[in-house]
């Protein structure tokens, strides 16, 4: 079956939203179309209908085609543990920790569960829509490249090339990538995608016109730079949204290792909250609620939040009256001692917690990866109040402490995390609280947002929304006939 792929001459040239938007575009129109990416490193990732977990950009563009993630959509995905290694996972299973030079021998190995995945997805859908990792021109990495050109040469599909006016430079960038790569890879690029143009388009104009006959390649069209356009980021955190007057403080800690910063996505959205993530060396501005997120290296990143003076700062922030909630790894960091006694995180050892819960944490194999649904614990809801949520977990630690006799919330009849006896801490395993908007509404009120103040959004028809915003421009903006023929439709 047809496989289109789109390559950036960068990273975050707007490869992630091109695929999405090419994915709704044809999911509009009725046609069986699929998203798949063959190798990603990122720390966000969702956990698939088969047990699996890929890259969290991935499953937006498999939302975008109508579709419940897979495993196969994203068959190779690098977790970076530290600079230079990484946890490897094989079509949604852990495969195991190898160092960047182990891992840069495995590839041609790890092809093949590329390969599989990809064989897999056409047998079932009639389109594939392929997302590159960097740039095809990274000459570095060019052997036994599986991301990239590599995989494009595999499955013998075309290529579009995108490259980002908004950072200038775009035609550099694609006329200097078009020169980087061989014969073969020039010749299966059937053109290019301009992303971000802000201005009027008759001053570009006579530039896309030198690009077309410098390179004997079409411009398929220019994307415009969309304001306000809120959507799963593939590995940067993304800057706050707006909030009004009076509304409620929420201080994040960018650790080192975050994973899954997704998760607050629609805080970003909520008008009722002031959301300020703050990075290393920074100061620690008084908020109402601490949130401690995810962690890919829960150890290292508590060592980092000691050095940050992040402890000092929580122990004021409660004595203040304020409240703290920790997620999987930002939970594991409140007990006493978070253990690894075989190095599954980095270094065999242990780390004593912020011992703000009677727990500990063990690291063990076996990745627990699931969907889940539940209800929040009367702790954090008001009284008489049934806060349904969904979510998912995905983390290797398992704790136990009297703590967990006070549970967060009830996930599928068995309980999660914990709150504490006074009320002003709490934590949960789960990613994905506050996109119900019941379960964020009620977390929100028990931080202290006045009730009148509680409009969550609907986070995933937000997304939906957003897709469509997409879409449009792909039948706005670009040459549909021509990516139709491109695709054999």
């Amino acid at each position: 079956m047809p496989t289109l792929m789109v390559q950036g001459t960068t990273s975050d040239a707007g490869k992630t939203t091109v695929v999405a938007a090419l994915c709704r575009w044809l999911a509009r129109q009725g046609v069986s179309v699929a998203p798949f990416k063959p190798q990603n490193m990122a720390l966000n990732s969702a956990v698939t209908v088969d047990g699996g977990e890929i890259g969290r950009s991935t499953a937006l563009q498999a939302l975008a085609c109508g579709l419940e993630p897979h495993s196969d959509m994203n068959p190779v995905l690098l977790k970076p543990q530290s600079d230079c290694g990484a946890q490897v996972i094989l079509r949604g299973k852990v495969h195991g920790n190898m160092d960047a030079l182990d891992y840069h021998a495995y590839k041609a190995e790890a092809m093949n569960s590329v390969m599989a995945s990809w064989r897999a997805l056409s047998a079932r859908f009639d389109v594939v829509i392929a997302e590159g990792a960097g740039s095809p021109a990274e000459i570095n990495l060019r052997a036994n490249d599986i991301a990239n050109m590599g995989f494009a040469e595999a499955a013998d599909c075309p290529v579009l090339l995108v490259g980002d006016i908004d950072k200038g430079g775009v035609f550099a960038q694609l006329v200097g990538t078009l020169a980087l790569i061989s014969d073969s890879e020039q010749a299966r690029t059937a053109g290019f995608i301009i992303n971000r143009f802000r201005g009027d388009i008759a001053l570009l104009e006579p530039g896309l016109d030198w690009l077309a006959e410098h390179t004997g390649k079409p411009v398929f069209g220019v994307l415009p730079y969309l304001h306000g356009l809120v959507i799963d980021s593939e590995d940067s955190v993304s800057a706050a949204g707006t909030s009004e007057a009076g509304a409620l403080k929420v201080v994040v800690p960018v650790l080192p290792r975050i994973s899954n910063h997704n998760d607050f996505d629609p805080l970003r959205l909520h008008p009722g909250v002031d959301l300020v993530f703050v990075g290393p060396d920074e100061s620690i501005p008084p908020a109402d609620l601490i949130i401690l997120p995810g962690s890919k290296s829960t150890r290292h990143d508590l060592q980092w939040l000691k050095q940050q003076g992040w402890p000092e700062a929580i122990q004021k922030h409660l004595r203040y009256g304020g409240k703290l909630l920790g997620i999987c790894g930002g939970f594991q960091m409140l007990g006493l001692r978070v253990e690894d006694p075989d190095g599954l995180e980095g270094e065999v050892g242990n780390t004593e917690g912020l011992a703000l819960f009677e727990m500990v944490t063990r690291m063990v194999s076996g990745k627990q990866l699931r969907q889940v649904t539940g209800k929040l614990s009367p702790e954090v809801t008001e009284s008489g109040v049934t806060a349904t949520m969904t979510g998912y977990e995905m983390h290797n630690g398992v704790t136990e402490g009297s703590a967990l006799a006070r549970p967060f919330a009830e996930l599928d009849s068995r309980p999660d995390g914990a709150v504490s006896a006074d009320g002003q801490m709490a934590g949960t395993y789960v990613h994905g609280l506050f996109d119900e908007p019941a379960a964020c509404d009620a977390i929100l009120c028990w931080a202290g947002l006045n009730t009148q103040n509680a409009r969550s959004v609907d986070y995933q028809s937000h997304r939906l929304q957003q897709l469509d915003r997409l879409a449009d421009q792909v039948e706005q903006c670009l040459d549909t006939d021509r990516l139709r023929s491109l695709l054999q439709l």
